[in-house]
C-alpha cells in the first residue's frame, strides 16, 4: 500500500473541554436545553472521530455562550472524548479512534451485539440521544486539504435539508461505506417515509484554521434554519458574505480496498477531477481502479490505505 503523506501542520488549539464533562442529561458530556416555544428536537455533535477538533471549538464556544433555544430541544454532544483525550501531536491520526470508527457502527447488528469496544460501549450509551432526535448536525474534518462537503445520505431529505441550511458549497449525495453504518445514515434518518433527517459538514482539513469557522457557520446556520437562534445572536456571529450557490456531487461508485496491496498510480487528493473516463487511478492486487466517466470527481481519498475500508469516492457534479 502507498506510504501515509507526512502529516500537515496543527494550527489550531484543541480546547479542554472537561469543563463540560458533567453534562445537564444524565451522560458525560451531554449538554441538553428546551426552549420556550413549541419546536424540533435538534443535536449537534462533535468528536465523532477523536482527532476533529473543529466541532469540539464550535460547541465549546456555544456552551461557553450559554446559549439557550428559543424554541425546541437542543442537544450537544461531544462524542467519542476518549479518543480525543488521547492525541498526540507526534502521531495525529492515531486519535481518530481508539479501537474502531464509531461512524461504522450504526446498524442494529452491531448496536444490539455483544461485542465490546471503547467506541461501541459510548455508542450504546449516546443511542438514546439520536432516537431522541429530530435533526442531526454532524460536525467533521478531513484529513488532507480540500473543501468543505456537506454529506446528505442518499435521501431526497438529506439534499434538502443540505439545501435549507446553505452551506457548504458542495453538497454529496452518497450512501456511506461498506465498513459500516455512519450515524447520518442511523435508523430514521435514513428512512425515506420518516420526516427526521442527518447532515455530515465535512469541514476542511483536521487541523486549518479554516475548519472551525466552517463549522461555526454550519451550527449556527443549523440552528437559524429550525428557529432555534433569535436574529441579533446570528447577526452578531454570521459571516456577512452571501451564501454560495451550492453544487450537487452524486457518489456513483465506492472503492474498497480489498487486498493489501493497494496503491493509487497518480497523486490523488480530494475535489480533484479526472477529465477523461478510463484513467487508471489505482492498483488492488489484480484489479484495476479506472475512473467510469468522463469529469469524475475523486472525493476524500485516503491517506493510510487499510483493507476493507473506503480508498476513495467516485462523482460527478449533477443540477
Amino acid at each position: 500500500m502507498n506510504a501515509p503523506a507526512a502529516a500537515p501542520a496543527i494550527d489550531v488549539a484543541f480546547p479542554d473541554i472537561s469543563r463540560w464533562a458533567e453534562g445537564n442529561a444524565g451522560l458525560p458530556y451531554v449538554w441538553r436545553h428546551a426552549g420556550a416555544g413549541a419546536g424540533p428536537r435538534v443535536t449537534i455533535q462533535a468528536l465523532t472521530h477523536g482527532n476533529e477538533v473543529c466541532g469540539a471549538i464550535a460547541l465549546d464556544w456555544l456552551l461557553a455562550q450559554d446559549f439557550r433555544p428559543a424554541r425546541g430541544t437542543l442537544t450537544l454532544v461531544f462524542a467519542n472524548v476518549a479518543a480525543y483525550a488521547s492525541f498526540d501531536p507526534c502521531d495525529p491520526f492515531a486519535s481518530r479512534c481508539l479501537d474502531e470508527d464509531f461512524n461504522r457502527v450504526w446498524d442494529s447488528r452491531a448496536l444490539d451485539g455483544t461485542r465490546r469496544t471503547s467506541e461501541l460501549d459510548r455508542a450504546r450509551e449516546l443511542r438514546g440521544c439520536y432516537d431522541g432526535t429530530d435533526f442531526l448536525l454532524d460536525l467533521h474534518s478531513m484529513s488532507d486539504a480540500c473543501p468543505a462537503l456537506a454529506l446528505a445520505g442518499r435521501r431526497r431529505k438529506g439534499l434538502e435539508l443540505a439545501r435549507a441550511v446553505g452551506v457548504p458549497e458542495y453538497v454529496v449525495v452518497d450512501a456511506g461505506h461498506q465498513a459500516g453504518r455512519r450515524l447520518r445514515d442511523y435508523a430514521q434518518f435514513d428512512d425515506p417515509a420518516d420526516p427526521r433527517s442527518a447532515l455530515l459538514v465535512e469541514c476542511g482539513q483536521h487541523w486549518e484554521p479554516a475548519a472551525p469557522a466552517v463549522a461555526m457557520q454550519a451550527m449556527l446556520r443549523f440552528l437559524g434554519h429550525f428557529g432555534m437562534a433569535d436574529a441579533a445572536f446570528l447577526d452578531a456571529h454570521l459571516d456577512d458574505g452571501r451564501l454560495p450557490v451550492q453544487k450537487t456531487i452524486e457518489i456513483t461508485d465506492l472503492v474498497t480496498i480489498a487486498s493489501p496491496d493497494f496503491a493509487f498510480v497518480l497523486p490523488v487528493h480530494g475535489m480533484m477531477t479526472v477529465t477523461e473516463g478510463g484513467t487508471l487511478l489505482a492498483q488492488d492486487g489484480g484489479r484495476e481502479i479506472r475512473s467510469p466517466y468522463d469529469d469524475c470527481v475523486l472525493l476524500m481519498p485516503t491517506r493510510r490505505p487499510r483493507l476493507g475500508e473506503t480508498a476513495v469516492r467516485l462523482g460527478r457534479l449533477v443540477d
